[in-house]
């Protein structure tokens, strides 16, 4: 199966210049029995030769290996192997028997291997025909057999045409074979077994070996979902990251502003499993719109699935700044030495007047794009007597923007210049007096696409 789902998933649809939010990479990866459900027929011989440590070790690699399958397709507390694959066992001595259908329940197939007592001749070719029985022609699952034996066949006949029929009808043939006794045949094992047999038969001289060779032959049936994962994940210039959370699955780093790596040494290799990564991510470049996230997220492992994760937009809205009138350069002034004290000529200075500056910022709402801005600015002060009167006006220019749609434009640092006048307040003896100041704006655009009728000739 390999990783079955990859995702990337964003905190938030839309943010404002600036903005923070959170991105989530996930991904789930299982056996690849999980997706190709499989009917395993186990084929354990028992013949006398089998018994004492032999036998006992049989048991236990036969267990493991029934753990490793519903543990891969299940593994929860009913004791029910999962997602359609079954195990059947079949054993045999003079003649072969079908200890268990192809079941689901763990249980009932520990204690049908538990039950197996040594005793008997070899029949090899029973052992396969009664394991064929089993498989249902009809079914679309994946058909395996498992034959295990220590000895040459010492009774019926030559299991060739057997096994030559289960492969031709799409059964897959593994073969283990105990030589501690002398008395295995390899050839035959190899003429039984799939091809190439070096990669469907194991000979092991020592019992006690058994468990580990049906336990990596488990594993090899269930095939892990990923191993050597690596992610990295590049955001796009418009965006950094400034923290990573921890993931449960694996170990991830920031390599630098825009970038991570997230590794993880395996996946859904037991079980089906899911591994989450979440960042957070800040707006800082001059992107507006609908931005994509990504500049780009490889995936790489040692199965060399393929895996492609959804690159997602996230809408950034900034409003259009303009400044007017640009604050006043400043000149530097150098004091060397030990010196107290230093002269310096700023050159000419035009006094404005003795008063107040007030520095306004205004916001036109929704102006379209490709269209400037005629701005007008009235100032008016409320006199000591309670009236209204002319403190000044201003008129600028807004420039164009050119985004994509109409956007709020922000006129930003408007300086007005008020001179402290007599009569406006009502007590001049106060330093800095209260004064009641009131804005007017004015705006149109100045850009229209009206003409004129062409004359008629």
């Amino acid at each position: 199966m390999g990783v079955v789902t990859a995702n990337k998933e964003l905190s938030a649809s839309d943010i404002e210049c600036g903005g923070i939010f959170k991105i989530t990479l996930s991904m789930a990866a299982g056996p690849d029995i999980v997706s190709n459900p499989t009917d395993i027929v186990l084929i354990l011989d028992r013949s006398t030769s089998m018994a004492g440590s032999p036998l006992a070790n049989l048991k236990n690699g036969a267990k493991k290996f029934i753990e490793i399958i519903y543990e891969a397709t299940d593994g929860g507390p009913d004791g029910q192997i999962g997602y359609g694959s079954r195990i059947g066992i079949v054993s045999f001595a003079s003649v072969a028997t079908q200890d268990t259908q192809l079941i689901t329940s763990v249980a009932d197939l520990d204690e049908a291997v538990d039950a197996l007592s040594a005793g008997g001749s070899t029949n090899h070719e029973d052992a396969f025909i009664k394991a064929l029985e089993l498989f249902d022609p009809q079914s679309a699952n994946q058909k395996v057999m498992v034959m295990f034996t220590d000895g040459e066949t010492t009774a019926g006949g030559n299991p060739v045409p057997v096994t030559t029929q289960a492969k031709a009808e799409g059964i897959t043939i593994y073969c283990i074979g105990l030589s501690g006794s002398g008395g295995i045949d390899e050839a035959a094992l190899d003429a039984w077994a799939s091809q190439p047999a070096s990669a469907y038969v194991a000979i092991t001289p020592d019992d006690e070996e058994l468990e580990k060779i049906f336990e990596d032959l488990a594993r090899n049936i269930v095939k892990p979902g990923a191993t050597g994962i690596e992610i990295k994940e590049t955001v796009n210039s418009c965006f950094k990251i400034i923290s990573i959370t921890a993931p449960q699955v694996g170990t991830a780093m920031i390599v630098n502003a825009n970038s991570l790596e997230w590794k993880i040494s395996e996946l859904g290799v037991d079980h089906s499993e899911a591994a989450e990564l979440e960042f957070t991510v800040q707006h800082v470049g001059g992107c507006t719109g609908s931005v994509e996230v990504n500049e780009s997220i490889t995936y790489s492992d040692n199965e060399n699935n393929h895996v492609v994760f959804p690159s997602p937009t996230i809408e950034v809205t900034c409003e259009t700044v303009v400044i007017p009138e640009e604050c006043p350069q400043p000149v530097e002034i150098c004091i060397e030495g030990c010196k107290d004290s230093v002269e310096f000529n700023a050159g000419e200075v035009a006094l404005e007047s003795l008063g107040r500056i007030l520095q306004l910022d205004v916001t036109l709402r929704s102006v379209c794009p490709g269209k400037r801005v005629a701005l007008a600015i009235i100032l008016t002060e409320e006199n000591a007597c309670g009236e209204e009167v002319s403190c000044g006006l201003k008129t600028l220019t807004v420039p164009a923007h050119h985004q994509d749609s109409c956007r709020d434009v922000t006129v930003r640092c408007i300086k007005f210049v008020l001179p402290e006048e007599s009569g406006m307040t009502s007590c001049q003896c106060s330093l800095c007096p209260k004064r009641k100041i009131k804005a007017k704006m004015i705006a149109n655009y100045i850009d229209s696409d009206f003409s004129c009728c062409s004359a008629i000739s």
